[in-house]
């Protein structure tokens, strides 16, 4: 979570939307960067509005508009299938190697996930609270050019994003059937992503 105080701004690090690559690039004008533990790094919009908006409020800060990137579902689970395949996980439960793409999101799918499938929700993230605290500024992660000129406006600087936190390649290869169920299922998901800008 990169904080920008003079801008009013929050960047919400919703995991697997390039977030590591907007640290490396905004890191230096961010007045404040959360980059560890990952529960903090990675707050979605009800921990930000528990810990983080009162002490903004405490500061003198009414209102800090929140800006978040949705990857689309499918896409977002191939990173999370990919990221999960990498050695340090190798023999830990939250490793997917052994395992195909199919079969990880079909598990996704179930009520109660197994630990390699157990990644969270992007609708979920940026859920709004009923005291109005809400992500203001939502974009596509695959909209990166709409996503650069935003920020360079509204920082007043050029972006220079370098490729950072890259998953290896796999075969993403879904059946018809799982990729129903998947959209079923998780139906909010796709509905963020088609909203984003």
């Amino acid at each position: 979570m990169l904080v920008f105080w003079k801008a009013r701004l929050v960047l919400l690090a919703v995991p697997k939307t390039g977030t590591s690559a907007y640290e490396a690039a905004l890191g230096p004008h961010a007045s404040m960067a959360v980059l560890d533990p990952p529960e903090l790094k990675h707050a979605p919009v009800y921990r930000y509005n528990r810990f983080f908006r009162p002490m903004f409020e405490k500061m003198g800060v009414e209102h800090m508009e929140l800006m978040a990137v949705v990857r689309e579902p499918v896409s977002w689970l191939g990173s999370w299938y990919r990221y999960r395949q990498r050695g340090f996980l190798e023999g830990k439960p939250t490793s997917t190697r052994g395992l195909s793409f199919d079969d990880f999101v079909d598990a996704y799918t179930r009520g109660e996930r197994p630990p390699f499938a157990n990644v969270g929700s992007q609708a979920k993230f940026v859920e709004p609270r009923p005291n109005g605290t809400n992500v203001t500024h939502l974009f596509r992660y695959e909209n990166q050019a709409v996503i650069t000129g935003f920020l360079e406006e509204r920082l007043g600087l050029t972006l220079d994003l370098p490729r950072e936190n890259v998953s290896p390649r796999a075969d993403l290869a879904l059946s018809p059937e799982i990729e129903a169920k998947l959209r079923r299922k998780c139906a909010a998901d796709f509905e963020l992503w088609e909203r984003a800008g």
